[in-house]
């Protein structure tokens, strides 16, 4: 994983448990839409802006296995044995981490989004501790055997979550205070609270379920064939030449071409897959996002805009996952070479495999202003994937 600039937390992923509760079946490796439940939970985690690293804590057993797989390699991953209690495990991840904030994670969590890991970590990082709650909208009722006793007001009670950070330092400190301890802890903000630490609260996400029992499997599995469906946009732009030269096209420049007009660097290519993107994703267009009036983006290299589109995707739970992209223009002649480097650099912007990147040029028998060679177009079809 190529952890973004500014970077800094870690997050520990626990994963050494028994899946007792699951009659026989390894929570962790059931499958949900071609992945592990356990890969889903640390993909998700890795892809929050604030994550500079991952531990996965697993049973010493499956520590070589884990270590040698392909996915966790691409998040530069490490792995480390869990012990017996949960806060064994947690301290083992713990004392691993170098970041100045770890979020300790169920590994049986598989859907928590890229917004809420960085808005625990930041929390954590301004307040010192901080987990996720969710109110309880349930009646509860109090039962003697089957019978009803009574019922519990839920005024003031919540559901907690994870991610759960501290500042490194704060959570290493109730770690080892309670290394020896016969005292047990359901979580790591009844461990850090015991230890005098306040922990602060965000909003969680009724998403963020996790795999206890074989019904909530089946759940999770349901919830990843939606996850994993596609939704498509369909994005456009067009930009008359303008007196200078330097085309900016696809990314790339072809320097004894005219430029193309507009406020940023005029790629009328690039704006057309920023626009799709955001259609699928439903997150507005481009011109809301980057009004022409504004003063920072005038000759704005486009490339930055589209790294700036694919990361507010990350923020509402979306990746790219396939570009079909066509110029319509008379002039220049582009050509296999130039059409294959910008097929390269867009793959390489979205973070998709560059086989699921197309990109074409229409170049003959045209009308209109493209045909007159006035005007380059560009219409982009994109599918964007939950992470």
């Amino acid at each position: 994983m190529s952890s973004t600039p500014g970077a800094f937390a870690e997050a520990i992923v626990v994963a050494a448990g028994s899946s007792s509760r699951m009659v026989g079946t390894d929570k962790l490796q059931a499958q949900l839409g071609g992945r592990t439940l356990l890969r889903w939970a640390v993909e998700s985690m890795a892809a929050g802006r604030s994550i500079c690293g991952v531990i996965v804590v697993v049973e010493p057993s499956r520590v070589a296995a884990l270590a040698e797989s392909d996915w966790l390699h691409a998040v530069d991953g490490r792995v480390v044995p869990g012990g017996a209690r949960r806060q064994d495990s947690v301290a083992a991840g713990v004392r691993a981490a170098t970041a100045a904030v770890v979020l300790v994670h169920d590994g049986a969590r598989p859907f928590v989004t890229p917004a809420l890991v960085d808005a625990v970590a930041d929390a954590a990082a301004s307040f010192g501790a901080a987990i996720p709650v969710l109110p309880v909208v349930d009646s509860l009722k109090r039962l003697a055997g089957v019978d009803i006793e009574g019922s519990v007001d839920r005024t003031g009670l919540f559901r907690a979550q994870t991610p759960q950070g501290a500042r490194r330092e704060l959570l290493t400190a109730a770690v080892d205070a309670y290394a020896d301890s016969d005292e047990t802890f359901g979580d790591e903000a009844e461990l850090l609270a015991r230890h005098g630490v306040s922990v602060m609260t965000v909003s969680g996400e009724p998403a963020n379920l996790k795999v206890t029992v074989p019904a909530d499997l089946e759940l999770a599995q349901a919830a990843a064939l939606g996850r994993i469906q596609p939704r498509y946009g369909l994005g456009s732009d067009s930009h008359p030449f303008g007196p200078d030269d330097g085309l900016r096209l696809g990314g790339i420049e072809v320097a004894e071409a005219p430029r193309l007009q507009g406020h940023s660097d005029g790629d009328a290519a690039v704006h057309a897959v920023c626009d799709g993107l955001l259609a699928a994703a439903c997150l507005g267009d481009l011109g809301r996002l980057f009004p022409a009036g504004d003063p920072t983006t005038r000759g704005i290299d486009s490339r930055h805009l589209l790294a700036s589109v694919v990361e507010r995707l990350a923020e509402a739970g979306w990746r790219p996952a396939s570009l079909d992209l066509t110029i319509v223009a008379a002039r220049p002649r582009l050509g296999g070479a130039r059409l294959e480097r910008m097929r390269d650099g867009l793959a390489g912007l979205l973070g998709v495999d560059v086989k699921r990147v197309s990109v074409k040029a229409s170049s003959g028998n045209l009308s209109g202003p493209e045909g007159s060679g006035r005007v380059i177009s560009a219409t982009a079809l994109v599918a964007v994937v939950a992470r």
